[in-house]
């Protein structure tokens, strides 16, 4: 029966096709300067917060290395930026259709038995013993999925797009509030680097979790739409 709706399925795929994309331009884009700083300013002569222990693409940038990387500073940062607005985009009309259809409330949001520390105990335990899904798993979500699903959706989805803005020159130009409440540009885009890491960290368990709790039914289902279930589920 029905798993996931159509448009669940599309903007599932286009998420991750952009956030592919987002990765692979934004290491590049990392790697032309591999240093991080908090305020507005932020420069080789600037002292930074945190360094990364990789070679840089240009060779102003001061680094332990004696080589430097080849610069792809140039596609990556218009990939990067084309593959956000399909992003934003693809998110904007996955949030309205789960608002408006109730997926977000009969999907995504724990019932009230199951907003407590020992649902969430008993379900990471169960994740510990190895018991990675249990009957009807397949068509809902448990605790800690819905949990990590909503942080992503409601708090690191939205912050990955303000801080990506306030790295705009242009935007904050006409939004400078964009940048001062995060302490400035350079700010701005430490935190951009870190909650991408985050979002990275999420699909890394994300895929682990699919592979390991029936990797053929719940790709066919995002796929198809459909699984084997007497039961029709949205």
């Amino acid at each position: 029966m029905r798993r996931h709706a159509a448009l669940v399925r599309v903007t599932h795929w286009l998420t991750f096709v952009a956030f592919v994309a987002l990765l692979i331009s934004g290491c590049e884009i990392v790697i032309s300067h591999p240093r991080f700083y908090w305020g507005e300013e932020g420069n080789v002569n600037t002292r930074p917060l945190i360094v990364l222990p990789i070679p840089a693409s240009r060779d102003t940038v001061p680094t332990h290395y004696h080589y430097v990387m080849p610069d792809q500073n140039g596609w990556s940062r218009y990939l990067h930026f084309e593959a956000a607005w399909v992003a934003v985009l693809t998110g904007l009309v996955y949030f309205v259709y789960g608002f408006f259809s109730g997926h977000f409330r009969r999907r995504l949001l724990p019932s009230r038995q199951d907003w407590t520390w020992r649902a969430y105990r008993g379900r990471l335990m169960k994740y510990l013993r190895g018991s990675w899904s249990e009957p009807g798993e397949g068509f809902s979500y448990n605790v800690l999925q819905q949990s990590a699903y909503l942080v992503v959706i409601f708090i690191l989805f939205p912050l990955i797009i303000w801080t990506g803005l306030a790295m705009s020159p242009s935007f904050t130009s006409a939004f400078p509030a964009t940048a001062a409440l995060l302490g400035g540009r350079q700010s701005a885009r430490t935190i951009h680097f870190f909650v991408s890491c985050l979002l990275l960290l999420f699909l890394l368990v994300h895929i682990t979790m699919v592979s390991l709790s029936g990797f053929r039914s719940r790709m066919g289902a995002m796929i198809v739409g459909t699984s084997r279930k007497s039961k029709e589920v949205e």
